[in-house]
């Protein structure tokens, strides 16, 4: 979760499209709308409204649906106050009411003076807490920013790392070219959703389809090649750093063991590509990510071939093959 505590009114004040919309309103405890929400869940208090309270989860969002709605009206038609006094005794986030339930005078009175806010929403319960849940895990997961650039090659996220001036740009700016996407360049948000995914963007989505290019200046991708150049996040399902060749240096010629790098706590593949005069990277990198791909599937190339030279050599075939004097040169 970012460094602001994120509050209820937070949560209303929230700029969300299409399927993640929550149509919330306040309808009492306005004066409560700087409580912080601390949990990414919420509760259904039925067992706090029969009057259980151990183990209430009172720090996460509180949920009426029709079935706490109309135990609400039986307990209040009874007389049963207390019960309700009791409940907003705790320090509640927030309390929502689905289908555009308004509960009565008196339970709005006791939420009033408590400094509680009781929000109401027209979605269903289940939807309602699809999207709750689905917001709130975007906005508590964990997160970093990172130098690189990140596109999307042939369906496969791609970050690509490196020093300074190693050619990042002007390679995912090629890729472009080649009818691949580009996320976010220079500077990359991650976060870790769902604990096992990493979803990238521009940590300044107003900047992110910028492109610095040295010695032509800033470009702005999306005006140049058009909105299908270009997407607003990707999940990252391999790492690649570019570094400047060495002859001190061996790079993985095989590829036979599968390399990874951790970010967040989550296991990328991982692969280093050396950068040297001649070498086509925008082919190479369209490779790896076909290659990835690939192996998502089940099928490793390094590994396929290595058994087949293993078979090979096995079947005795290797002493009787003539390779000609050119394969010595």
């Amino acid at each position: 979760m970012a460094d602001k505590k994120f509050t209820v009114l937070d949560l209303l004040d929230l700029k969300l499209r299409g399927h993640d919309t929550l149509n919330l309103k306040c309808i009492a405890g306005r004066r409560g709308l700087s409580r912080v929400l601390t949990i990414p869940d919420i509760n259904r208090p039925g067992l706090a409204l029969s009057g259980f309270f151990e183990s209430f989860a009172h720090a996460r969002v509180q949920l009426f649906g029709r079935g706490e709605f109309s135990y609400l009206a039986k307990i209040e038609s009874e007389g049963h106050f207390d019960v309700i006094h009791r409940f907003f005794s705790y320090e509640i986030p927030c309390c929502v009411f689905t289908r555009n339930l308004t509960p009565d005078e008196a339970f709005l009175s006791i939420a009033e003076r408590s400094g509680c806010p009781i929000l109401q929403s027209d979605l269903e319960s289940t939807d309602f807490s699809i999207r709750l849940l689905r917001v709130m895990s975007n906005i508590f997961a964990p997160r970093k920013t990172l130098h690189g650039v990140l596109v999307e090659v042939s369906g496969v996220g791609m970050l690509l790392s490196g020093e300074s001036g190693v050619g990042k740009s002007e390679t995912a700016l090629e890729l472009v070219q080649r009818g691949h996407r580009l996320v976010a360049d220079d500077v990359v948000e991650l976060r870790c959703v769902n604990g096992n995914s990493i979803m990238g963007r521009g940590a300044n989505r107003f900047l992110s389809h910028h492109m610095e290019i040295r010695g032509l200046g800033i470009i702005n991708v999306a005006q140049l090649y058009g909105v299908g150049s270009i997407r607003e996040q990707k999940e990252v399902q391999l790492v690649v750093r570019l570094e400047t060749w060495t002859p001190d240096k061996a790079f993985d010629r095989l590829g036979t063991e599968t390399k990874y790098t951790d970010l967040l706590g989550v296991k990328i593949p991982y692969i280093e590509l050396p950068i040297r005069p001649g070498r086509n990277l925008p082919i190479i990198l369209e490779a790896a990510a076909m290659n990835e791909r690939l192996k998502s599937m089940g099928y490793f190339s390094a590994q396929d071939f290595n058994r087949n030279v293993l078979k090979w050599i096995e079947a005795g075939e290797a002493e009787n093959e003539d390779f000609g004097s050119d394969c010595f040169y």
